[in-house]
């Protein structure tokens, strides 16, 4: 228990309250437009060593289109043996300003039964965008990092997720998508978080470089007037994302995961004056039973005689007091002090919430 709490106590130090310090604009949000696009695909793989879906319907259809395509008509009724083959879905992300011939990454699963894509190798797939457009093809030899091996009497063992492949610059892009940064009238920047302070200095901020070219939308967006044209317009953009700015404190927060029984409290998290007393207590009951024997020739018969131990122990009842303002290091060294656990914490931060002393807002994952 005793290392519990010093591993809060470190724990503390790393989120006690620290000088504020700037970051680069690039570092909070995103121009408008300038992001990845996400492409999705159905396609088979081929070549497993007898680790694919055994003829499901799909992927009999999937197979049969395939050889069509290559100019190979199968006879009606002929089902193809297809344990060499899976059924997967290919998925990659379109970075921004790409263009055709650019190769991207690809990651392949299976949505069948195959049981390992290991060795296989993803025949030409078409990758759509959400607009129903192809704009890459995906093709070559899977890298697998799992590894399933089964016996005949059933026993399995896998290591990873062997139904799961990438291939490094597997995808093939066909179209690229238009951003229109250099012709629109007006380019947004986007803040990660919305905050009307951190969005007021950012403006204010692009405002002292470029005067008049910066205003506030709303909580997240900055409106910029840039004079049109990709190339101007580009150098003012990066000269843009490298200007610091000071962002806002982040709201209190507390946020407990009650899975795993996970507690944390930022920096900004302050308590008004309250005062909280802790104590434990415990009842163990153990079970000794005797054996009675009779005494030789009584005719008695051996019994056996309950014994019952019942011990009783109350922890300490030690009281914390917080003044006005506490710090999150002062939050934790008196929880601490009471010798609470996190399930014990959660509780006291529920009733300081519940007491309208704690000021902060309280997350249950």
């Amino acid at each position: 228990m005793r290392r519990i709490f010093l591993c809060l106590a470190v724990l503390a130090i790393g989120f006690m309250p620290a000088l504020a310090h700037a970051e680069r604009v690039r570092d909070l949000g995103q121009f408008q437009g300038v992001r990845s696009n996400q492409l999705t695909g159905y396609g088979i793989v081929v070549g497993l060593p007898g680790t694919g879906d055994d003829n499901l319907e799909y992927v009999t259809q999937a197979m049969k289109g395939v050889s069509g395509r290559m100019g190979l008509q199968l006879p009606p009724g002929v089902q193809p043996a297809l344990k060499n083959a899976a059924a997967v879905i290919v998925t990659a992300d379109l970075p921004a300003f790409a263009k055709p011939g650019q190769r991207i990454d690809v990651t392949v699963s299976t949505m069948g039964k195959a049981k390992s894509l290991r060795g296989g190798a993803l025949i030409m797939t078409p990758l759509y965008g959400a607009d129903g457009q192809i704009y890459a093809m995906a093709q070559g030899n899977l890298a697998v990092g799992g590894l399933g091996v089964s016996a005949a009497d059933g026993s399995k063992v896998t290591v990873n997720v062997p139904t799961v492949g990438r291939i490094a610059d597997g995808g093939s892009v066909e179209r690229s998508v238009q951003t229109g940064f250099e012709s629109g009238e007006i380019v947004r920047y986007n803040l990660a978080s919305a905050d009307f302070l951190t969005a007021s200095r950012v403006r204010d901020a692009i405002n002292r470089m470029l005067p008049g070219t910066a205003s506030i939308e709303d909580g997240v967006t900055v409106a910029l007037r840039l004079p049109m044209g990709a190339d101007r317009r580009a150098s003012l953009m990066a000269a843009i994302e490298m200007i610091e700015v000071e962002p806002a404190e982040t709201p209190a927060k507390v946020i407990v995961n009650s899975r795993t029984g996970t507690v944390v409290i930022n920096s900004a998290v302050r308590l008004s004056p309250a005062a909280i007393s802790h104590g434990t207590l415990t009842v163990r009951i153990s079970e000794d039973p005797m054996v009675v024997q009779p005494a030789p020739f009584s005719n008695g018969v051996t019994a056996l005689e309950p014994n019952s131990a019942i011990e009783v122990t109350q922890g300490s009842g030690q009281v914390a007091l917080f003044e006005p303002g506490a710090s999150l290091s002062e939050i934790v060294d008196a929880l601490n002090l009471l010798g609470v656990g996190a399930s014990d914490l959660v509780a006291i931060l529920e009733a300081l919430k519940q007491a309208g002393a704690l000021k902060a807002e309280m997350v249950i994952l």
